[in-house]
């Protein structure tokens, strides 16, 4: 028995050195079983850990990872807290300060977004730049949207309660007011526009405005990372080596696996997030460039945090290094891939 399971562990090393992965020495030994809950049904924006899953990279590391699609009538975060699955997609920090001002022992271990791809979007030629919205176009924001980033819109640039129009995510009015804007993601809504209306709207990128926050966080409970630090380990790298995978190298895989989990995306919409991921820096930019995906510092997290408590949308005085945890993140993993899938 012994004997088998040193040559099952062989046969694994092995087909991480294939894969040109580097998870390091001490990378999880055994295959152990893990849930991931995404915060939505399956898509691009998730194509990194269908990359990880169809490559065997996390399985190269120990893991034998199940992905669960969020959706509508599902809501992982609440596994997860409950201990019924490992790891769960976050959106942003936020979800992760108000669960320490609960006290509730949520980790962030990985930001695989550097960019929130929040955007608003506008008739071309509309307006000359974001600012120029400020007061004036009547924008369709949700309740979600109004109650988070919307507060630091007023805070930061002067934007009013008066012109927030309630988003409802059906995109007949912002088509049918030419001086409307609209949130979106820049992944999803800007496709849509271009499908139903016959245009390409203009895209204002929130990150790229100041609104600092990670996004697509990999959070997991204070407990999984006191007691399984490997597992996390190889969760996190696997995942910045299976987003390096599905943005630069073949990701026919993954693009499948995403489908066949959500039988109403189509590859056209994948195809579309996947350049809008590249062309926005959303996954790769930034910190990334030298520190791997993932990558988080305490600089980016002080700078969110102080924007969120000047809008009022979180209080301050909370310790939020408390919230998240860089032990397993900044170590460069997946870089190599990067270059030898693009020569850069």
């Amino acid at each position: 028995m012994r004997t088998d399971r040193l040559k099952d562990l062989g046969a694994r090393l092995g087909l991480a050195t294939a894969l040109g992965l580097t998870l390091g020495a001490g990378a999880a030994q055994a295959q152990e079983a893990v849930t991931f809950g995404t915060n939505w049904l399956a898509q691009a924006e998730h194509g990194g850990y269908y990359q990880a899953v169809a490559d065997g990279t996390y399985k190269a590391c120990g893991l034998d990872v199940t992905i669960v699609p969020g959706g509508p009538q599902v809501n992982n975060r609440a596994l997860m807290l409950a201990g019924k699955i490992d790891f769960h997609m976050g959106g942003n920090m936020l979800q992760a300060f108000y669960a320490l001002r609960e006290g509730i022992p949520v980790t962030v271990v990985a930001a695989d977004f550097q960019k929130e791809p929040q955007v608003i979007i506008t008739h071309p030629g509309k307006y000359d730049s974001f600012q120029a919205m400020a007061g004036d176009a009547p924008l369709l924001i949700g309740d979600n949207g109004f109650a988070s980033f919307y507060q630091w819109m007023i805070s930061e640039f002067g934007f009013t309660v008066e012109q927030r129009k309630p988003y409802t995510f059906n995109p007949a009015p912002f088509l049918a007011d030419p001086a409307a804007g609209q949130q979106g993601y820049v992944t999803s809504e800007p496709y849509a526009v271009e499908r139903e209306g016959g245009f390409e709207p203009d895209i204002y990128l929130l990150a790229d405005e100041g609104f600092s926050t990670y996004a697509t966080t990999i959070e997991t409970m204070a407990d999984t990372v006191a007691n399984r630090p490997e597992a996390v380990k190889c969760f996190v790298e696997g995942s910045a080596i299976g987003w390096y995978n599905f943005l630069y190298g073949d990701n026919s895989a993954a693009t499948k696996a995403i489908m066949s989990a959500n039988p109403e995306m189509t590859a056209e919409q994948i195809a579309f997030s996947i350049e809008k991921m590249k062309e926005y820096g959303i996954v790769d930019s930034g910190d990334t460039e030298t520190m791997g995906i993932g990558a988080m510092t305490d600089a980016r997290m002080d700078d969110f945090y102080a924007k969120m408590v000047k809008a009022g949308v979180v209080e301050d005085g909370l310790d939020i290094k408390q919230s998240y945890t860089l032990d397993f993140v900044n170590k460069g993993v997946g870089l190599d891939i990067k270059k030898k899938l693009t020569g850069q």
